[in-house]
């Protein structure tokens, strides 16, 4: 591939993430719930602290699965606060948690969480230039913020939300000379 890559160049899970991954439509539950709890657990690091951890992070939370994680308790945040091999934060522990339970309830209610996140999709994602062009969040992100949290969720700021958008390809942040963005642009149709 040719073109200029949005992140990713210097190292090979890095490069792997961007060029496979980041971006590509994400419509599953399970899916959607894994980006948004892990870019809260991004808070405050960077990217690629989270990603080389993401193995750990899976194990940890049972795959991510959100009916196993809503049944998670007080001596599960005391393991995870003890396992070194991911972020031990209260909050972000508590919080992926509780998104876990509120994922359930947003099903419950008929209005599943990729539901909700699609329904954010900008009409158009315009090409960015450059990573200066990425915003740190948009008028779709704040208002998804204010629904994940009015639905009981946690840790999910505009920003967060953003991340998550991004990952799960709501949005298609692709750099113009990226030579990934067409294919996540045809996905995205899909």
């Amino acid at each position: 591939m040719n073109g200029e890559r949005c992140f990713g160049a210097d190292d090979s899970l890095y490069l792997s993430y961007h060029d496979e991954e980041w971006g590509r439509p994400v419509r599953d539950e399970r899916g959607v719930y894994e980006r948004l709890c892990l870019e809260g657990f991004q808070s405050g690091l960077s990217w690629l602290t989270i990603l080389r951890k993401r193995h750990a992070f899976r194990e940890a939370f049972a795959g991510f699965d959100p009916d196993r994680v809503a049944e998670f308790d007080e001596r599960d945040v005391s393991r995870l606060l003890g396992d070194a091999s991911i972020v031990r934060h209260r909050g972000k522990i508590e919080a992926a948690i509780r998104n876990a339970r509120a994922t359930l309830a947003l099903r419950a209610a008929g209005s599943p969480l990729p539901t909700l996140f699609w329904a954010a999709a900008p009409a158009v994602s315009p090409a960015p230039e450059t990573q200066a062009d990425w915003p740190g969040s948009s008028t779709e992100s704040v208002l998804l913020a204010r629904q994940l949290r009015a639905a009981g969720f946690a840790f999910v700021g505009p920003t967060t939300v953003y991340a998550a958008m991004q990952a799960c390809g709501v949005v298609n942040d692709h750099l113009a000379t990226c030579p990934v963005r067409p294919a996540v642009e045809q996905a995205r149709r899909r």
